[in-house]
């Protein structure tokens, strides 16, 4: 009756060979392609490739295409522990230490210079025309899209004035929760079917001045060319308070002073854009600090105005006890603000 030859002795077989050993050294840190293996052991391909096949078809290795190249590397799963992997750590200890070791560890570190220098020569032709290849390949935004990922994955972030969801879509999958909120009816249908596959936003519809949120469920809230719609942003900012836990942070895009006084008409504006010195008034004035106004560099493909960008943190310590915020930016006036 036939018995299964135990695993140990498989993998004798397989580590009884000093260039498999060697290409194991050498697999165990980097991805390699046959040719790169060729150049450090200093063998031909045909020997490489066999030696290769073999490791393969024990489990000790495996690959992956990348464009035209196949790579190399140890097995992550198929042996990850046990005799085989006590085996092998004897192994390595006594390959690492042959003069055919240090040689391959020298070589390797020629191969991987290459690699770098391939890329470094790449950068330093393209350098001038970086920007318009990166955007040709990957999009104008594809620096900003991921930036949500410095958020706290288990942060609770208010999307105020979400509109058709385009905020909410970006930050939903980086935090635990995205509450959106918006009056209108036709933007929360359009938001509802963008975030339809995100089960982590909450849509709430609701006006800016009693949001229907509750007091601190916030860690940070997000306000995108929202304000010149309103006819006074300051108890609003004053309501953003409220909702946001102590140290909270807000961060509102928005519009600099600008002439259009067309935007009334077609855009239901009722501010022409906002100076640094009236957003820096609401937002301290409703509880913030750190405050910082930061104009946007301008898009050349936009037709609008320039934005800003506009960060505050919620004085630790303050809350909003009963109901929504005393209205505590209605010392400054707007009318005095709007010129």
């Amino acid at each position: 009756m036939a018995t299964a030859t135990p695993g140990i002795l498989e993998d004798l077989s397989a580590l009884a060979d000093l260039t498999r050993d060697r290409i194991l050294l050498l697999l165990e840190g980097h991805e390699l392609t046959v040719g790169e293996l060729c150049t450090v052991l200093q063998l031909p391909q045909s020997t490489v490739s066999r030696h290769l096949k073999a490791l393969a078809d024990a489990g000790w290795v495996e690959s992956r295409a990348e464009g035209t190249s196949r790579l190399y590397a140890m097995a992550r799963d198929g042996r990850p522990g046990g005799v085989s992997r006590r085996l092998w750590l004897l192994v390595r200890e006594q390959v690492h230490d042959t003069r055919a070791g240090r040689q391959d560890h020298h070589r390797l570190q020629g191969v991987l210079a290459k690699r770098r220098s391939q890329s470094q020569q790449f950068f330093s032709t393209a350098a001038g025309q970086w920007d318009r290849l990166r955007t040709e390949l990957f999009g104008r935004d594809v620096h900003l899209g991921v930036l949500p990922g410095l958020l706290d994955p288990r942060g609770v972030v208010g999307d105020l004035g979400c509109g058709t969801g385009a905020t909410s879509a970006a930050l939903a999958p980086f935090v635990a929760r995205v509450i959106a909120v918006d009056n209108s009816a036709a933007m929360l249908a359009a938001a509802r079917r963008r975030l339809a596959g995100l089960a982590n936003v909450d849509l709430r519809r609701g006006d800016l001045e009693r949001l229907p949120v509750a007091e601190a469920e916030l860690d940070a809230a997000t306000l995108m060319l929202v304000l010149p719609y309103l006819p006074d942003p300051a108890p609003v900012l004053a309501e953003v308070a409220r909702v946001l836990k102590p140290g909270g942070r807000v961060l509102i895009t928005d519009l600099l002073p600008h002439d259009r006084e067309s935007y009334r008409q077609q855009l239901g504006h009722q501010w022409l854009g906002f100076s640094e010195a009236q957003m820096t008034g609401w937002l301290e004035a409703a509880g913030f600090t750190d405050v910082r106004i930061v104009p946007r560099p301008a898009d050349p493909d936009a037709r609008g105005p320039a934005l800003f960008a506009a960060t505050g943190r919620l004085e630790p310590g303050l809350t909003w006890a009963n109901g929504p915020a005393p209205i505590v930016a209605q010392t400054l006036d707007p009318g005095a603000l709007r010129k």
